[in-house]
Order: C-alpha cells, then structure tokens, then sequence
C-alpha cells in the first residue's frame, strides 16, 4: 500500500470526506493490501455503531412486472421471454405471518413498477401488513412515484424506502436507462422521501457498464452529501436477454472495496451484503460483513416465484437465501464472529450513536 492510500485511508476515517479527486485517487489505489486496511478500518468503525449484529430483513418480492425498459435489468418491459407473476395482497400478507413467527421484525415489500400497485392497493396493503404486526418496520422498494403518492405510503405506515440513485453521473444514468427514464426525476424521487421522513437508501451498481473510477468518485460524493440510512451496492451480473448481455460482472473484490470505503463515509450506515454478493461467490456474503456490511436479505416470497424475479442471471434464491435458510444463514454469520439479530434494525441516526 503505498502511503498516498494509506493517508486517503486516514483522511476519509477521521473527517468522513474526500474531494472527488481523492475519492477517484482511492478507487483507483485498490489492491489487496489497500483493501485489507480499509477492511479493519470499517469493521472497527461498524462496531463502534451496531457491534457484531448483522440485521436481517424478511424480503418479499411481490411483482416482477415492470412498465420501465432499463437497460441492464431481466424483469424489463422489452424481455418478453420473462415469466410474469405478481402476488395477491393475501399472499404477500402470508408471506409477512411466516417471516414473523419466525422472528422477522421488517419486511422489505419489492417490486417492478408494476401499474396494478396504486396509491389505494399499496396503501391498504402497507396499512394490513402493519396493523397484523404494529411492532416491525415496512421498507418499500417499488421505484420511482409522486411526491403525493409517498406521502400517503408514509401515513400508511411506511418506514423505509430503498430507491437506488445508480448512478450520480448524468450522462451515465442515460446510458443506463431508456429515453424516458430521467435522472432528475430519481434525484427528486430521493429528495422528496427524505423530506416526507423516511428512512432512504440509495445505492448502485459496481461494475455497470460504462462506469469509471470518475463516475464511481461522483457516487461516493453523493453518498456523502445525501447521507442515506441505507446504502445497496452489489455487483453488475448480466442478465441474458437483456443489450448488457455480453458485458462483464461486476467484481467481488471492488464491491468489498467499496462497501468499506463508504462505511467509512457514513459510519451509522445500514449496509447490505447483498444477494448479487452471494450470487458471484458462495461467501459473497460473508465476505461483505467481513468488509464493512452489516444487514443481509433473506427470501420470504413463495418458493414457486423465487426463481422468477431474476434481475440478472443465476440469481441466488434458494438454500440460506430463502428464509427457510434461516438457522444455515445464523450458523453461517457466527463462524465468522457475527450474530443474526432479527429486530427491526433501524438506523442509528447522528446524536444517537
């Protein structure tokens, strides 16, 4: 490590900010030796937050039915080759009775931008899913809507929303996005769920295409302004039949990187080993706590739809991704020093720490 990365290291644990160009200096500083430090670091820094607990959110993907055209998704509009499904509001709230008796304490609902989801349907659900369990956390992640619309979400009993900025460049986002897609209306889209007292997560993707170590400095950048409860970040894994098929993966290592380099940001930050991490290494996961992480996703969805809500190929739905994998995923944390805690995980916000 040479000692430009080491005082970058430094620098960003002590004032949890760089320029940009120190930012793009760090990314590109990566090598295993940087990233072991930067490691230690954020491991320290995560448990002087949350100590050894890894948070764990029961998901539920209820509709993998979509209006919008990304270019680097599976479940996009133009695929016309993926299986549609999308669950009833009784299904889904059988899905939230199962993950409760066994010890989930916050659902994530997620979705495409599925157009059978309204205001009415997605309030009176959010409403039944809380009044069946008034002491666990509701997180949607069901894209873009109104400033109006994620209000009433909010008086319906929403806590948490995850919307993913994928990128904080411009000019990348649409290359990312189809025409009608816009990159202010998802900073907007941010902007207002903060305003409205959510608890926001953004996040994007490592290895997208088109994405540079400049590009990947504006994203730090923004983490560090916007300050998110959450941050999502997994790496790009192509998907078949989408125009991004051809394209490499994101890397396991750079993702690791970078979850420790934005733990070190935003240290209070709830932070997912994701299921892409866990997809592209049978440790991902792990790997990710071991960097930084503290919050994994297990599977509440019916086991008949799992393999349906493929964003990108091979995606890991079964075994300790399904909920069923519950005890496997614990064992599986505490080989590593950590314990599976089940509450509900909120953030610990500046003040409270």
């Amino acid at each position: 490590m040479t000692e430009r990365a080491a005082a970058l290291i430094e620098k960003l644990a002590s004032a949890h900010s760089l320029t940009l160009e120190e930012y793009r200096e760090m990314i590109e500083a990566q090598s295993p030796e940087t990233a072991r430090a930067l490691a230690a670091r954020a491991v320290e820094v995560r448990k002087s937050v949350y100590g050894t607990a890894v948070y764990v959110r029961g998901l539920i993907e209820i509709s993998n039915i979509c209006k919008n055209d990304c270019l680097y998704c599976g479940i996009r509009r133009g695929n016309a080759r993926c299986e549609r499904y999308r669950l009833s509001p009784e299904e889904i709230l059988r899905c939230g009775e199962m993950g409760y008796h066994m010890g989930f304490r916050t659902f994530v609902l997620q979705g495409g931008e599925d157009p059978y989801f309204t205001d009415e349907v997605l309030c009176g659900l959010v409403s039944r899913l809380k009044a069946a369990h008034p002491d666990c956390a509701v997180t949607l992640s069901m894209g873009e809507r109104g400033r109006e619309s994620f209000r009433r979400l909010r008086e319906a009993g929403a806590d948490r929303y995850l919307l993913r900025h994928e990128t904080a460049n411009r000019e990348h986002y649409g290359r990312l996005h189809p025409r009608e897609m816009s990159f202010d209306n998802r900073m907007r889209c941010l902007q207002d769920l903060k305003e409205l007292g959510y608890q926001v997560g953004c996040g994007f993707m490592v290895g997208s295409p088109f994405q540079t170590s400049a590009t990947l400095a504006q994203d730090l950048k923004f983490i560090e302004e916007f300050k998110p409860d959450m941050c999502g970040i997994g790496p790009f894994v192509p998907h078949k039949d989408t125009p991004f098929r051809e394209r490499p993966a994101g890397t396991l290592e750079q993702t690791c990187y970078l979850l420790s380099i934005i733990r070190l940001i935003h240290p209070p930050v709830l932070l997912p080993a994701t299921t892409a991490l866990g997809t592209i290494h049978p440790e991902g996961r792990e790997l990710g706590i071991l960097a930084g992480a503290n919050v994994v996703m297990p599977n509440l969805s019916p086991e008949n739809v799992r393999g349906k809500y493929e964003l990108y190929n091979n995606k890991l739905n079964t075994g300790a991704e399904a909920a069923q994998g519950l005890a496997a995923l614990k064992e599986r944390m505490g080989r590593i020093g950590y314990q599976v805690a089940t509450d509900r995980g909120d953030v610990k916000r500046e003040g409270t720490m």
